[in-house]
């Protein structure tokens, strides 16, 4: 299937691993030249940029002049806009509760996994305006509207993030301009399985196994297994593409049957 992206200028935010980095991968076998903001520029993200079709930002969102510095790069590099891939984020597990996360810990997950997006969509959107077509998607997550405490600040970013764009869509739809999100579940990323991420951190609080841990969060899904990064970014990438020409306002859950909710 043609996504119809060839000649396409995407931006996609938190692109050296994970799922910013299948989304940025998989954009570019799709046509479509990528400017990648990242903190920093991974073997992975090196070897797409060894492509010529991805030029890598070093850049971090959560200072005053990151997202400026960003959209301006990818307006300078490649003269436009049409796809805004607001990716990055994360979290970090509270096994103390909410009495232990502190007023700087709620400003850091407010301003990754929220104000970056708004910041970067702001400064973006009028270059996106000015293509026909053009889209937002945002990586949201399930913890938007089944909220955990485990990540509790994690989870309130995230709804605001999924309120946000949904308010935005209903703007910007009459213009022309489609806003997304993807709401994932366990991802076989460093958010889960990194040496900070969920299983290795509660098994150094409760003395457990990280690998029993990650195994039994993957077991209450239905597919009994975590996504993959690729499998978000397919459905992101299709989203940013005209296929889904007449989509907007929606959230995409990828979770193997995780929400058992209609």
């Amino acid at each position: 299937m043609d996504l119809g992206l060839t000649g396409k200028v995407a931006l996609v935010t938190g692109a050296s691993r994970g799922i910013g980095l299948a989304v940025t991968r998989t954009l570019v076998e799709e046509g479509a030249r990528v400017v990648a903001g990242a903190r920093s520029v991974t073997d992975g993200l090196a070897a797409l940029a060894a492509t010529g079709k991805v030029h890598p930002v070093r850049v971090d969102l959560t200072t005053e002049d990151g997202p400026a510095r960003l959209v301006d790069a990818a307006v300078t590099t490649y003269g436009g806009l049409d796809v805004l891939v607001n990716n990055v984020g994360g979290g970090h597990p509270r096994p103390g509760g909410f009495l232990t996360v502190t007023d700087a810990q709620w400003t850091e997950s407010l301003t990754v996994n929220f104000l970056a997006a708004v910041r970067t969509t702001r400064l973006a959107l009028p270059h996106l305006l000015e293509r026909e077509a053009a889209t937002i998607v945002s990586t949201c997550s399930v913890n938007a509207f089944l909220p955990d405490p485990l990540v509790i600040d994690y989870s309130a970013a995230k709804a605001a993030l999924a309120s946000f764009s949904k308010s935005l869509s209903k703007e910007l739809g009459p213009r022309g301009l489609r806003v997304n999100t993807v709401s994932p579940g366990p991802v076989a990323t460093d958010l889960w399985l990194g040496e900070d991420g969920v299983a290795r951190t509660l098994a150094r609080a409760g003395g457990g196994d990280p690998d029993a841990i990650a195994a039994q969060a993957a077991g209450a899904s239905a597919t009994g297994r975590f996504t993959t990064p690729q499998e978000v970014a397919d459905l992101v990438v299709l989203l940013a593409s005209g296929r889904a020409g007449n989509t907007t306002g929606a959230d995409f859950v990828i979770d193997g049957g995780l929400v058992q909710t209609l």
